[in-house]
Parts: C-alpha cells; sequence; structure tokens
C-alpha cells in the first residue's frame, strides 16, 4: 500500500455501517459494485433501461433485506443472486418481438451498414434470450463480462466444470442461431 493511503473498507465493514445507522456508507457499495454489475445486467437484460430498472431495483431490495445477508464479506455475491432475480423479471415484462420492432422502426433513418450492425445485434440478442437463464447468465458472465470461471463460480454458487459446460452449451447455440447471418 502506498504511504498515506487510506486502506480500503471492507464490504463487511459497510455493511456493519449501515445496519448501525449509517445509512449513506450505503452507498460505498452501490459505487464498488454500480459498473460490474451493470454490465451484466444489461448482458442479462438485453436492453440498458430495463438493466438500468433492474439495478435500481436490486440495490434497493439489497438494502431492505441487508440485515439478512449473512456473510456481508460476500455482499457482491449476496447482491449478485439479487439483481439476477431482478434481471430475470424485468424480461417477463418485456415484449418478445422488441429489439426486431426496434431494427425496423430504426431502418429508414440508417445507412445499410448500420442497418446490417442492428440486424445482428438483435439476432445475437434473441440467440441469447433463448438460451436458459442459468445458460444466458453463464454465457454473459463469460463472453460479455469476460469473468474468469473461479469468479463465475463464487459469484453463481457453481462448479467451475458446470459453468464451463453451460457456456460451451450457450455458445454452440448461439452460434447454430446465427448461421447464414455472419
Amino acid at each position: 500500500m502506498a504511504a498515506g493511503a487510506a486502506p480500503a473498507v471492507s464490504d463487511a465493514d459497510v455493511v456493519e455501517r449501515v445496519l448501525e445507522g449509517d445509512v449513506e456508507a450505503y452507498g460505498v457499495l452501490v459505487e464498488r459494485y454500480r459498473a460490474a454489475f451493470g454490465r451484466f445486467a444489461v448482458g442479462l437484460c438485453g436492453d440498458a433501461d430495463l438493466a438500468a430498472d433492474a439495478m435500481q431495483e436490486a440495490f434497493i431490495r439489497a438494502f431492505d433485506a441487508l440485515a439478512t445477508c449473512e456473510r456481508p464479506d460476500r455482499f457482491g455475491a449476496w447482491f449478485h443472486r439479487i439483481l439476477r432475480n431482478q434481471c430475470v423479471n424485468h424480461r417477463t415484462r418485456r415484449r418478445p418481438h422488441e429489439l426486431l420492432d426496434e431494427v425496423q422502426v430504426a431502418a429508414p433513418h440508417r445507412t445499410d451498414e448500420r442497418l446490417r450492425r442492428a440486424e445482428i445485434r438483435a439476432a445475437i440478442q434473441r440467440a441469447i434470450d433463448e438460451l436458459t437463464r442459468e445458460q444466458r447468465e453463464a454465457f454473459v458472465l463469460r463472453h460479455l463480462e469476460g469473468r474468469p470461471y473461479g469468479e463465475m463460480a463464487d459469484l453463481l454458487g457453481e462448479r467451475e466444470d458446470t459453468l464451463r459446460t453451460r457456456v460451451h452449451r450457450a455458445r454452440d447455440l448461439v452460434r447454430r442461431r446465427l448461421e447464414g447471418l455472419l
């Protein structure tokens, strides 16, 4: 640690401060996890607005249930499960053909190349949407987040070899859905 640098406050310390009445300290956890879990939420929801709503709801639910967090030193993993559930809930409210509608509405205002990229993005998102929740989550963590399998295992409470299998199967399914498009 550099001279004069303050030691990082652990998640457990922040949770303890919040539970003792320092509600403002919760902002430390929000700032600590917003970016990484925000990317995860976008990947799982398939839409930035839905992801933002899911993130906000997850942080509120986590705050309300903070006293039930049995392992404050693993707040990130605990929050991840809450966020995952919120993303699933927000996805079920989404119309299945919403991405295709977005491409069709935007088509008159885009060049052919931009339209093609939008169509490819929509096809990729539809392919990801067709995965099981477990496959989608593993695929997003590995390929959109770039997380190592060990970290994924910690977050999801699963074995690394189980996650490798899910990612492999998900990648094959996505690849099959995209054959002929790319």
